[in-house]
């Protein structure tokens, strides 16, 4: 270990651009009797408002004279490394969670701006509707398969969408907005709604009663006239079905005043209202039978490609044969 040379208060003060003009804290008593320094490394705006000078070429005898304190963005510069070799104390701060969101959202700018992504810069809020559903689902897909990897990948598409239509908005002449001011809302709500946590509104105990009391908040910040305002109505329709059905029983409405009757759509209605009232997810239901059924069909073709029979060219009997002892899991993609 290199035996200290530097006077005593030099240091070495890492700092992120991507914070600005923060500086940790534990720097600021030293800068008063030192003398600064700022590696060009660093941001423009970092330096300019450090006001402070490149190192000089005689920095180790300069900080052997009096005390030195020298900004990086790298601890593996040159001058940081002889600082640091020579006993200069390093200070930094713990990055922030979230701080690689500040980089997702420079990135997207970049990619919106003039000499960016032609494809991005003609996007608009309608031609992005797509994507957002695609990559939701394809995000369900990597829940439902329990595959971390792609869920990790998945989460950041969706988190795309989220960065491209705010920057989008931020674009708009009569009403803009950016994504700190969708964080910003983001945050207001999450904390209006949970009193038991950031106020001193009543315990509660169970996370139903934090739902109910959830959708209870929501209904009068919103001012909405009806129990049904709010339902995304443009969501599949078993998942409408049961969305209307839980506020309706919430509001005390009978069961008997549900849609009924025999056509094929009051017939699903009430299957997808009686899984709901029984405490199950009907959309999660119907669509792990579906899944079930497309892996049997998948199991049926494999055997006929192994019997030397093309499935194309399968008839009825021999599709029956084909998947008549084939288990139907039902429960492959909902079990926890």
């Amino acid at each position: 270990m290199s035996e200290a040379r530097v006077a005593e208060g030099s240091a070495v003060v890492l700092v992120d651009d991507r914070l600005g003009e923060v500086v940790p804290a534990a720097a600021v008593p030293l800068l008063r009797g030192a003398v600064v320094f700022a590696e060009p490394g660093l941001a423009p705006a970092a330096r300019e408002a450090l006001g402070a000078p490149e190192p000089p070429a005689d920095l180790l005898d300069r900080a052997a004279r009096e005390p030195v304190v020298l900004f990086v963005g790298d601890l593996g510069c040159a001058d940081a490394e002889a600082l640091r070799a020579a006993g200069a104390r390093v200070i930094g701060a713990p990055a922030p969670a979230g701080l690689e969101l500040l980089d997702a959202v420079t990135v997207m700018d970049r990619l919106r701006s003039p000499g960016g992504c032609p494809w991005d810069a003609e996007q608009d809020h309608d031609t992005l509707r797509k994507y957002l559903v695609e990559e939701t689902y394809e995000l369900l897909d990597a829940i439902a398969d329990r595959d971390r990897e792609a869920l990790r990948e998945e989460l950041g598409d969706v988190l795309l969408q989220v960065l491209f239509h705010a920057r989008v908005a931020a674009e708009d002449a009569a009403d803009p907005f950016d994504i700190d001011a969708v964080a910003a809302g983001l945050v207001s709500k999450l904390v209006s709604r949970h009193p038991n946590v950031f106020a001193d509104g009543a315990a509660l105990l169970d996370a139903e009663s934090q739902h109910a009391r959830w959708e209870e908040l929501k209904q009068q910040e919103k001012q909405r006239e009806s129990i049904v305002d709010g339902v995304a109505l443009a969501q599949p329709a078993v998942a409408l079905a049961a969305k209307l059905v839980q506020r309706a029983d919430r509001a005390g409405i009978p069961a008997e005043a549900l849609p009924s009757g025999e056509s094929p759509g009051e017939a699903l209605f009430a299957i997808a209202a009686r899984a709901k009232l029984a405490g199950g997810d009907p959309e999660d239901e119907l669509r792990a039978v579906a899944l079930a059924f497309a892996e049997r069909i998948r199991a049926a073709e494999r055997r006929a490609r192994e019997s030397g029979r093309e499935p194309a060219e399968l008839v009825a009997a021999e599709w029956r044969e084909l998947m008549s002892d084939l288990s139907d899991p039902v429960a492959v993609r909902s079990e926890p």
